[in-house]
């Protein structure tokens, strides 16, 4: 993959980029309307094509929000046009990584001194590299390291380009502003939080800690000594990319295994600690001695007890039975409305019934085999669907609280591993009163 010497830093440079890519954009567009009026042409796909890869790579050369956006759509493809689907998992492994000495300059503000000071050995190139940083393989006193290095000027640039980014979403995802000014702030706050690796060397302590009684779930052990605020070192984990390994010859029982290990992980973290790993793409685990080992916790997400009782309300199967219980619990998550008509109301109670109906399966049957893939099939028939429903486009107001965001991405993103695994697993409903772990932050860190 072709290193990259240089990322626009400055204010300008970035803003010029964002805008030129969605100027062109624009043009496309006026291309395509132009056609139609002409020939009477009605297939998107080739302009689906097009932007999809010009928006890419402005946003691969940019790295940071732009790539990190477009990694976390990648995830649903219930969001986006299959061209810019394919395009924006390229994010999730496969961005150019930055050239050798922009890592160097990197270490020398960080630590005062060169990777090869730190280390007896440090891999010029990176092992892989992502949106907000990229991983180098290193070794000292007989340990293997990974050591992940953020891009320079991603956190000072961050809020700029998602204002610029902005625009070009909306219109890809067909909303409007005032609709998701919540979520784009809920987006931005989560992504600034990604930037401070400090805040992340203590949250992976933590979580792993809190976790690290889950049967076949495993953590790599990370290391304050040698990170800082843009620099961040952890084990080096050997090990197979969960989507790999769903796809090898692995037999059913250790799929199984796998996918129960990552079904308790998440179930824990979101019932019992409200604190959890929020970023569910396959790069962010790895299979190693049939276990499961999970990486990353730069993206994490903490919610109350008032919203955990509001959001899973909806586990409840008799709530389709009771119309009454629907609206309430419908209302306490701003997806009805007070100003709502009749119509407006009964078409998102329909699309809440046919959301509940299918999302809540796992929980009815308690015994779930992700490996049919009935379920995911109507997921993505219904996100089709909507995508397509001009109605729900003009609805008017933000539907559902902000902190629904990533608890649904990662919902979605934990049934998709799963059904990629072909896993069965065994479900338990969330405990109530619930249950809270306390967490040690101390018990992890490496002496």
């Amino acid at each position: 993959m072709i290193e990259q010497d240089a990322i626009e830093s400055s204010r300008f440079s970035r803003s010029a980029a964002l805008v030129g890519s969605g100027a062109r954009v624009g043009i496309n567009y006026l291309k395509y309307y132009a056609r139609r009026a002409l020939s009477g042409e009605t297939n998107e796909s080739s302009l689906h094509e097009e932007n999809a890869d010009e928006i890419y790579k402005t946003f691969s050369r940019l790295k940071g929000g732009p790539l990190k956006l477009a990694q976390m759509l990648s995830i649903d493809r219930n969001l986006l046009p299959p061209a810019y689907a394919r395009q924006f998992a390229q994010g999730q492994y496969s961005a150019p990584p930055l050239s050798y000495p922009l890592v160097v300059r990197t270490f020398r503000r960080e630590f005062a001194c060169e990777p090869s000071a730190m280390f007896e050995s440090f891999s010029r190139q990176a092992e892989h590299g992502a949106s907000i940083g990229q991983v180098h393989r290193a070794s000292k006193d007989g340990r293997e390291f990974a050591v992940k290095v953020q891009y320079p000027g991603v956190a000072d640039s961050l809020r700029n380009d998602l204002r610029l980014i902005k625009p070009i979403a909306l219109q890809v995802l067909g909303l409007r502003q005032q609709d998701v000014e919540d979520y784009f702030r809920e987006v931005e706050a989560r992504l600034l939080e990604e930037t401070d690796y400090a805040l992340e060397l203590r949250r992976s302590i933590e979580l792993s800690c809190s976790s690290s009684h889950l049967e076949n779930v495993s953590f790599p052990t990370y290391y304050p000594e040698l990170s800082s605020s843009r620099v961040l070192t952890m084990d080096w984990v050997a090990g197979i990319p969960l989507d790999r390994y769903a796809d090898s010859d692995s037999s059913p029982a250790e799929r199984d295994q796998i996918g129960q290990a990552l079904w308790d992980f998440y179930s824990h973290q979101i019932h019992s600690l409200r604190a959890f790993h929020a970023d569910p793409h396959p790069g962010n685990f790895l299979v190693k001695d049939r276990k499961l080992w999970v990486l990353d916790f730069g993206c994490t997400k903490t919610i109350t007890e008032d919203f955990h009782r509001k959001q899973f309300a909806f586990l409840d199967p008799s709530l389709l039975a009771d119309q009454a219980r629907l609206e309430k619990a419908m209302e306490d998550l701003d997806i009805l409305l007070p100003g709502d008509g009749p119509a407006e109301r009964e078409k998102m109670i329909a699309l809440c019934e046919r959301s509940i109906e299918l999302l809540s399966r796992p929980f009815r049957e308690r015994n779930f085999d992700f490996g049919k893939p009935e379920l995911m099939t109507a997921i993505y028939e219904m996100g089709e669907e909507n995508r397509k429903d001009e109605t729900l486009r003009s609805l008017r107001g933000r539907r559902g609280s902000a902190d629904s965001i990533y608890v649904n991405r990662t919902f979605f993103g934990l049934y998709s591993l799963l059904s990629r695994l072909r896993a069965r697993i065994r479900v338990s409903l969330p405990a109530v009163p619930p249950f809270r772990q306390p967490v040690s932050p101390s018990c992890c860190i490496a002496a």
